[in-house]
């Protein structure tokens, strides 16, 4: 952990940012702060906001969501209700997503009126006292709270809270009223389940990171008390088993005895942030060292390459340590999303790389790889192997959750196109923090940063620190950052090295070009220590080198197979790109030594062999032959987060390799 001073939000005022601890080692930066410009990110974030999340709100008002809350001022509820239990809460993330867009533009008077309409409309459906839910509570409706397990009635206003929240924080006081709607339903919710209320939880967490963030905001203690309790509460069997067992809602061990995640992968992570906010605001060491040990297991057993959790597609959960197999990964969208969310706040507490790198992974290859080109269709789970090429999805229909091979405009579950929504309009938010004697870049992209170091401009050396990041990562590892002005006084500017990057220099020149420092440095995080002056140049470099990867031998459904990465990109084998297309890729194997080539289009060259197959009706043999008979041939190989964008494939991502 760091010894850095700890500083608070009320130093810099507001930050345009999802995630603001009262104290934290590292201060994150706002939308506001930090600039997406070129490459990779700023791409996606530009189809985002151009097609996403027209995208987003037309499938809400065409599956009737959004209707949902004009049925519910009409008196037509329940006959004319659609959508899911839970279907209010995609509405909730879309606004998140508009209002982190909203703030990242620096305004934008068309969004800002879908967002008021939007608003508007959720907020007329919200009853006297404070509740609101288009599922429950009317006549003909089941009772209000009277199924936690399964209702999502507190999940729900969970996602309300934390649109609130970016809304107060990318348009303070924008008098649109989303911020009393949310403050009135969460009075009303402390007053339900507070010491002398329910005791019991929302069987899918959620809630108690909207709190903690709704705290952070309006300064009420009773939120974040009310986050604590339901923290504590859970685990303890206060929810109804089911046939996966409590397990599965993370009610079956209290959180501070809980080794790994466990349960539904989703639940878990966003239980696991939630966490963290508590134990951060309330100094609680035991809950954070229990939280850093259970990331720790997950990401050494249960994570796959591409940073996906989740091995089980019946209840969308965890598996036991080793179990990932890569032709039943669910490796859910959302979990990967909620992945970063608790890596993030760990982050932000500790100053570890590991949780960079992992947020890292976790981007490139399945938050990249949900959402098509176009950002009109998405996947939802995220495997590893797709044995069979499925079907396309019409444009105008629902898909089922994980039903093909190809991705779809909307899912009758549809969390995972808003949540891609708010997580890449919020994204440059984890580009760069500052702490009392600096910055730190932990992501790269081409981007301007605009931070404060410490508690502003003083004579101890804070103030505004402004600078200019260029790089064509992932493609290079060459990150150059260009200071355009700096505090007075010694400032330290801090550089993730990834943790593959064997070969890392980092050098630094003054504005007349002159070299003051070359050095090698080891992955980690790279300091340099200096009065900075506008023209300074600190250049970071390193090899983005395609690499052969091994599992750990407890992975059994792998042993004996390799995986192809480059940087932070996993790579994958498609059919439409293999000789005999399906037939084949389940018969290829790469020998040993195989070194794969580099190709203009940033794909990869590389040769395979497919191993001939004795035919008959039994497919074992006592043992194989020695000699091996097959073709060999050179294919090219692309990333994964840009498979299945061709039309119906099949594709892997861990290679047999060859027998002698």
């Amino acid at each position: 952990m760091t010894t850095t001073t700890r500083i608070t939000p009320a130093q810099t005022g507001i930050s345009m940012t999802p995630v603001v601890p009262t104290m934290s080692a590292l201060r994150p930066s706002g939308v506001d702060e930090v600039h997406i410009t070129e490459g990779f990110w700023a791409e996606r974030q530009r189809v985002n906001g151009a097609a996403t999340l027209p995208h987003v709100e037309h499938w809400l008002e065409r599956e009737g969501w959004l209707g949902n809350f004009d049925l519910a001022v009409a008196g037509s509820l329940p006959e004319g209700r659609r959508g899911r239990e839970f279907s209010d809460s995609e509405v909730y993330k879309y606004l998140e997503a508009l209002a982190w867009e909203i703030g990242r533009l620096g305004g934008d008077d068309a969004l800002d009126a879908r967002f008021r309409a939007v608003v508007a409309r959720v907020a007329a459906a919200q009853e006297a006292d404070g509740y609101l839910n288009t599922r429950f509570g009317r006549a003909g409706q089941g009772p209000r709270w009277s199924d936690l397990e399964w209702g999502h009635e507190l999940y729900c206003l969970g996602h309300l809270f934390r649109a609130a929240v970016a809304r107060e924080r990318t348009n303070p006081g924008a008098g649109d009223g989303l911020l009393a709607v949310a403050t009135r339903a969460a009075d009303l919710i402390c007053e339900v389940f507070g010491v002398d209320g329910i005791q019991s939880v929302c069987g899918h967490a959620e809630v108690e990171v909207g709190l903690a963030e709704l705290a952070r905001v309006t300064g009420e203690s009773r939120y974040l008390e009310l986050a604590s309790l339901f923290i504590e509460r859970r685990g303890t069997g206060v929810l109804a088993d089911i046939e996966w067992g409590r397990g599965y809602f993370q009610d079956d061990v209290p959180i501070r005895d809980a080794e790994a995640l466990r349960g539904h992968a989703v639940r878990a992570n966003y239980l696991a942030a939630g966490a963290v906010d508590i134990a951060v605001e309330h100094g609680d060491s035991t809950l954070l060292d229990a939280l850093r040990g259970q990331w720790d297991r997950t990401i050494a057993r249960r994570t796959y390459i591409t940073g996906g959790q989740g091995s089980h597609h019946q209840d969308e959960a965890f598996g036991e340590d080793f179990e990932l197999p890569s032709d039943r990964a669910y490796s859910e969208t959302c979990a990967g999303i909620a992945s970063i969310m608790f890596s993030w706040r760990l982050l932000l507490e500790d100053r570890d790389v590991r949780y960079a790198d992992h947020i890292e992974r976790v981007l490139y290859n399945v938050v990249a790889t949900s959402p098509s080109a176009d950002g009109e269709a998405f996947f939802y789970a995220n495997t590893l192997h797709q044995r069979t090429p499925g079907e396309s999805s019409p444009d105008d229909e629902v898909s089922p959750r994980a039903s093909s091979s190809e991705r779809a405009p909307w899912f009758d579950v549809a969390c995972c196109p808003p949540n891609v929504a708010r997580t890449l309009a919020s994204l440059a938010s984890l580009v760069a923090t500052t702490d009392d004697v600096g910055v730190q870049i932990h992501q790269f992209a081409t981007a301007t940063i605009d931070v404060t170091v410490g508690g502003g401009a003083s004579a101890d050396g804070g103030g505004r620190f402004l600078a200019e990041m260029t790089t064509d990562y992932p493609r290079s590892g060459l990150v150059t950052i260009r200071v355009l002005g700096a505090p007075t006084g010694p400032s330290t500017l801090s550089i993730r090295v990834p943790s593959w990057a064997d070969d890392a220099r980092l050098g630094v020149r003054t504005s007349a070009g002159e070299q003051v420092e070359e050095r090698a440095v080891e992955p980690g995080y790279a300091d340099v220590v200096q009065a900075f002056t506008a023209g300074d140049v600190v250049e970071l470099s390193f090899g983005v080198r395609p690499r052969i990867t091994s599992p750990d031998p407890r992975i059994d459904a792998i042993r004996g197979s390799v995986a192809i990465e480059r940087g932070p990109e996993v790579f994958c084998v498609e059919s439409v790109d293999l000789p005999g297309g399906t037939e084949t890729l389940g018969r290829i194997e790469i020998a040993t030594g195989v070194v794969p080539v580099e190709t203009e289009d940033g794909r990869l060259s590389i040769e395979l062999r497919a191993r001939s197959m004795a035919g008959g009706t039994w497919p074992y043999r006592e043992v194989f032959d020695a000699a091996v008979d097959g073709e060999t041939f050179t294919t090219t190989i692309a990333p994964y987060h840009s498979w299945a964008e061709r039309g119906p494939s099949t594709m892997r991502v861990w290679i047999p390799t060859a027998r002698v």
